[in-house]
C-alpha cells in the first residue's frame, strides 16, 4: 500500500500579501487554519508603491498609515485564529518583485494569495503582482480564488 504524504507538512512558513481587500483576508483565514494545523509561521506583508516620479524612500504618511491599519486588520484577524503574525510594511515600485524578493530573503515556502472573482464584463482577471508571483516565486504560490457575494463567478 503506497504511503499517504502529507504535502503540508513540509511547509514551514506562509507569506500572505495583504492590500486591504477581502479575498486577502480570506486567504489569510484560510491560512491561519493551515497554521493551526500544522504549526506553520504566518507573515503578512503590504506593499506600498511608490510611483518613479519619488524617491523609493520617500516619506509617504497617507499609505503608511493606511497599510499600517491594514497589517494591524491582519494581525486581530490571525489572533483570533490563535495564530501568532508577523507583519511587513514594505515599498516598493512594483508589488510582485517586492512578494518574491521577500519570500526568498525569508525563505517562505508558500506564498498564499486571495484574489475576488469576477472583472469587467463578467470575465477573471489576475492582477500583474499575482502574475509576477506565480511567474518568478522560487516557493509553492497558493491563490484562493473566492466567489462574488451572491455566489456566482461573475
Amino acid at each position: 500500500m503506497a504511503q499517504v504524504v502529507d504535502p503540508l507538512k513540509a511547509v514551514r512558513s506562509i507569506l500572505v500579501p495583504v492590500d486591504g481587500s477581502d479575498a486577502c483576508y480570506h486567504a489569510l483565514a484560510t491560512v491561519c487554519q493551515i497554521a493551526r494545523h500544522t504549526k506553520a509561521q504566518v507573515s503578512a506583508l503590504h506593499v506600498i508603491e511608490v510611483p518613479r516620479a519619488q524617491a523609493l524612500d520617500a516619506d509617504l504618511p497617507d499609505e503608511a498609515e493606511r497599510g499600517e491599519v491594514l497589517l494591524e486588520r491582519a494581525e486581530r484577524l490571525a489572533g483570533d485564529h490563535k495564530v501568532k503574525l508577523h507583519g511587513e510594511l514594505l515599498q516598493a515600485r512594483h508589488a510582485g518583485p517586492a512578494i518574491v524578493d521577500e519570500a526568498a530573503a525569508a525563505e517562505i515556502d508558500a506564498i498564499a494569495i486571495g484574489l475576488g472573482a469576477g472583472g469587467p464584463f463578467g470575465r477573471f482577471q489576475m492582477d500583474e503582482a499575482t502574475q509576477y508571483v506565480l511567474e518568478h516565486a522560487a516557493c509553492d504560490v497558493w491563490v484562493f480564488r473566492y466567489a462574488a457575494e451572491d455566489g456566482h463567478a461573475g
